[in-house]
C-alpha cells in the first residue's frame, strides 16, 4: 500500500499512464475517467489529473488559474545504475533536461514526463542517502 501520494497535472494521461507504467514500472491502479489515474511505484502513489473544468485535482483555483504541468518539484526514484538507466531511456526517445550530475549523497539525473513533469533519478553514493536496503 502506498504511503506517500504525488499528484502530476499532465496534457494526456493516456500518454503519461503510457511512459510511466512502460519507461519507470509504474502499476496503474485505476483509470475511471480520461481526466484521472492512479498509479503507483512501491510506497508512492502516483495521481495523474489532466485540466478539467468539472472538478477534481485539475479544476482550476477560484481566481481563474489553471494547473498546468512542469515545474521544478519533483519525486525521486532511485536506480543502482544511473549511467545504464539513463542509456536505455534515451535510446528509447525520453527526453532528458540535463546530463548526469553529481552532489553530496548521489548521482542525479532530471527526466521529463511527455507532459514536461519532472523525475528525477537517483544512484545514492552514501548509504545514507539510499532508500532502503536494496532498490532497482
Amino acid at each position: 500500500m502506498a504511503k506517500v501520494q504525488v499528484r502530476y497535472i499532465v496534457n494526456d494521461v493516456d500518454a503519461a499512464i503510457t511512459f510511466y507504467t512502460k519507461h519507470l514500472d509504474f502499476k496503474l491502479e485505476m483509470h475511471p475517467a480520461p481526466p484521472f489515474a492512479m498509479l503507483s511505484r512501491g510506497d508512492l502513489r502516483l495521481v495523474l489529473s489532466a485540466p478539467n473544468l468539472a472538478g477534481g485535482g485539475g479544476q482550476s483555483m477560484a481566481d481563474g488559474t489553471k494547473p498546468e504541468p512542469g515545474g521544478w518539484n519533483r519525486f525521486a526514484i532511485e536506480v543502482t545504475d544511473l549511467a545504464a538507466t539513463v542509456d536505455r531511456l534515451r535510446k528509447e526517445g525520453a527526453h532528458f533536461r540535463n546530463d548526469i550530475v553529481t552532489g553530496v549523497g548521489g548521482k542525479q539525473i532530471l527526466l521529463d514526463d511527455p507532459s514536461g513533469n519532472p523525475v528525477e533519478l537517483f544512484q545514492p553514493t552514501v548509504k545514507e542517502a539510499r532508500l532502503s536496503s536494496s532498490s532497482q
